[in-house]
């Protein structure tokens, strides 16, 4: 399809934003889209081609994603359902924003989890600190949220837009070509999983770019498309 049209219920946000600035920032982010009036409701239209309406919808989603969960009332069921529907997502942008902490300027940039990882094991410099500026992350499930805050005071505080920038142009190009493979145990016995195991552990030698992370019920191989099709041929 040369275009399509797609209703966006923008109501999820309405505690945490304006939703007029918000669709400010959307249009901003994505120019080639068309953008109807906002509703009452929240509800506005949004025109333009599949693959951008779809990077919108990420960026939305990792945006939802990472909106704090009330303890109790209605409110807190609403986020709830939302949290349980983004896990049959997966999110394939990042975002960020500012919060204000007590030590001083805080940004936040939520990632991928899987590109979290990669970058964590083979661009461990990526999330270093300094004197001025404290990383620090949380995780949960698909998404993994980076807090970048400056500790130095007002004389640094140039510093955590860079580990901001920096983190985001790393994780924007690994997202471009970045994949995952899962080779599941449920099904196998004990001497298939150790076997597996040791496969893997001996592969890394000769795919040194494949991230390999063992769990209790399988393991997650990430790398680009091409070594990963190698790696999990040679394992099976």
């Amino acid at each position: 399809f040369s275009s399509v049209t797609s209703v966006l219920n923008m109501s999820v946000f309405k505690d945490q934003f304006v939703l007029e600035d918000l669709i400010q920032e959307l249009k901003k982010k994505s120019t080639a889209l068309s953008f109807g009036p906002l509703q009452s409701n929240g509800h506005i239209s949004v025109q333009g081609s599949f693959p951008a309406i779809k990077l919108l919808r990420d960026f939305l989603l990792l945006k939802a994603k990472s909106l704090p969960v009330e303890d109790k009332g209605e409110k807190s069921e609403s986020h709830q359902r939302l949290r349980r529907r983004l896990q049959q997502h997966r999110p394939t942008r990042e975002t960020s924003h500012f919060v204000h902490g007590a030590g001083g300027e805080k940004q936040v940039v939520v990632l991928d989890t899987d590109v979290y990882h990669y970058m964590k094991y083979f661009y461990p410099r990526t999330f270093l600190g300094n004197d001025g500026v404290a990383i620090s992350d949380a995780t949960d499930g698909d998404v993994t949220t980076v807090y970048i805050e400056n500790v130095g005071g007002s004389s640094n505080v140039e510093q955590v837009p860079r580990v901001k920038e920096k983190i985001e142009n790393r994780s924007l190009k690994l997202h471009n070509v970045l994949r995952k493979e899962r080779i599941y145990f449920e099904e196998q016995s004990g001497d298939k999983k150790q076997r597996y195991q040791r496969a893997c552990e001996s592969l890394k030698r000769h795919h040194p770019q494949v991230l390999v992370i063992p769990y209790d019920t399988h393991i997650d191989v990430i790398g680009n498309s091409s070594e990963i099709f190698e790696f999990i041929k040679a394992v099976k």
